[in-house]
């Protein structure tokens, strides 16, 4: 009881928690009201401020090893809205306000207002949805109640959705449609969830949840409905059918984002579902079939992404094949055993490495295609001499993809396999290691022709900008140094895993 009260009350530092959702929305306002060119500036001017805020709301977890609470109004669940914040939710905003800012610095080159323009429809719209994104991100990160979840979801679709067809080209509008369609119909799902645990209930904060639910029909068809609608959105195959021409299509610093970020976000939810609001629940079934879900889209996205002609598409259906990663970590990381904790990191790790190296990739993949003025793997003979930098920073992405050591992808799939080894479960390690097999076959793929020496120079379009390529090599540098993450961290990330379990006694 004494952890479901302090759950009810906000924390000192709790504020944080507010200003790190209205810093993106006073830029989106601002961005509107004044428009024009200044959008970009306000967008890059306040990106540092929200990197700082998402810093010291780590800080402060970790100082006080409690999660942040702020009650909004004063007015406590389940009449009022709560914000919260764990070392899950605090590392996910840390990894949102570095990521965000790398695309929008990297997308300056593509998104400028023309000069002797006041404003461009292009420009105005990314860096508006940009913030967006941002904001509905960090409503995700810190939501405490299922309802409001849903809006920030909405949110965070309306804000991606556009980013994959500024351009307007028929295929980014068909991608987009697709995605639309996908995502809506995540929708309809998770909100009929949300109002059968409501009508049984009374509630959808989420602390009072974990307090109330039993194992019960009701119960049973709403978490269905809502890991059917929330698996939608994060494209865990057979529902991958809108993220590849998606993400493929979209401008690189979109594609960036997109992959990085917006995926994470439904993933988040299906976490906070199954381990903070249902843990009462018998759920070894559906564990199963979440990691046998995530099984199959290591194998066959994977299998995909070796048949692709093009970079941006292999490295779409390789989000695909990782994204399968993150469902092992369900059948591992419940029942509180010995290996749940380390079960726990490692799907944790992988989210975080996963979206660094895969920022990374793609905003290489977008400056080889610029450059070259197509992105065909069969035609990169000879790109490791024309554009160094930019192939290094893919192939420290590649390394952290297929898990080989030093990479947090090492480090991530190694405790997934200790897990998974100590429980018994040999089936996920084989598929892990198949699965770093077959990435090492697809990042081959394009290295092998990019390292190889062409019998005449490879000529390209237009220079690279040294700057740009740098924010894709910073990245897969910190998908590499997350591997010797010190064992602080991994303590940090277990922080509100116990308030969670305890609201339960």
């Amino acid at each position: 009881m004494l952890a479901l009260a302090s759950a009810l009350t906000t924390t000192a530092g709790g504020y944080l928690l507010v200003l790190a959702i209205i810093l993106p929305v006073i830029g989106i306002l601002l961005s509107l009201v004044i428009g024009g060119r200044h959008a970009e500036r306000i967008a890059l001017a306040l990106m540092p401020v929200g990197f700082g805020i998402a810093l010291a709301i780590a800080i402060e977890i970790w100082r006080t090893g409690k999660p942040l609470v702020y009650i909004l109004g004063g007015w406590t669940p389940p009449l009022g809205i709560a914000l919260r914040a764990d070392g899950f939710s605090a590392v996910m905003l840390v990894t949102a306000a570095l990521v965000v800012p790398a695309a929008g610095y990297f997308a300056r080159a593509n998104f400028q207002t023309p000069q002797g323009q006041f404003e461009a429809r292009a420009p105005l719209a990314f860096w508006t949805l940009l913030q967006a994104l941002w904001a509905a991100l960090n409503i995700v990160f810190l939501g405490g109640d299922l309802f409001n979840l849903y809006v920030a979801l909405e949110l965070l679709t309306f804000a991606a959705v556009p980013l994959v067809c500024l351009d307007g080209r028929p295929e980014t509008l068909i991608a987009a449609l697709r995605y639309l369609l996908f995502a809506l119909f995540g929708s309809v799902f998770y909100l009929l969830g949300v109002a059968l645990l409501y009508g049984t209930y009374g509630t959808l904060d989420i602390v009072l949840l974990s307090a109330r639910v039993r194992a019960e029909p009701a119960v049973y068809v709403a978490a269905g409905l809502m890991t059917a609608g929330l698996l939608a959105k994060t494209a865990l195959f057979p529902l991958h059918l809108w993220l590849p021409p998606a993400h493929a299509n979209a401008p690189a610093p979109a594609s960036a984002v997109l992959s990085a970020l917006v995926v994470k976000g439904s993933f988040f939810l299906i976490v906070r579902l199954w381990f903070d609001v249902l843990p009462a629940l018998t759920i070894e079934a559906a564990t199963s079939i979440l990691a046998t879900l995530g099984a199959a889209a290591i194998l066959f996205g994977s299998i995909l992404a070796l048949r692709q002609e093009r970079l941006k598409l292999l490295i779409a259906y390789s989000t695909v094949a990782q994204i399968g990663y993150l469902f092992l970590m369900f059948p591992l990381a419940t029942g509180g055993h010995p290996w749940s904790a380390d079960a726990w990191n490692g799907g944790v790790l992988q989210v975080l490495s996963h979206a660094f190296a895969k920022a990374a990739m793609f905003l290489a993949a977008g400056l080889v295609a610029e450059s070259l003025g197509h992105d065909r793997i069969s035609d990169l003979r000879g790109l490791g001499r024309a554009m160094p930098m930019t192939v290094f920073a893919f192939g420290l992405g590649g390394l952290s993809l297929m898990g080989l050591p030093p990479s947090g992808g090492f480090a991530a799939k190694w405790l997934l396999v200790k897990a998974s080894v100590e429980s018994g479960q040999w089936l996920w390690a084989v598929v892990m290691l198949a699965g770093g097999l077959l990435a090492g076959g697809y990042v081959y793929r394009v290295l092998a022709p990019a390292l190889a020496n062409g019998s005449t120079p490879l000529e390209t379009r237009k220079s690279t900008s040294r700057s740009r390529e740098a924010i894709a090599l910073a990245l897969a540098f910190v998908a590499v140094l997350l591997g010797l993450a010190p064992a602080g961290f991994f303590t940090f990330l277990q922080i509100g895993r116990s308030a969670a379990m305890a609201g339960l006694q």
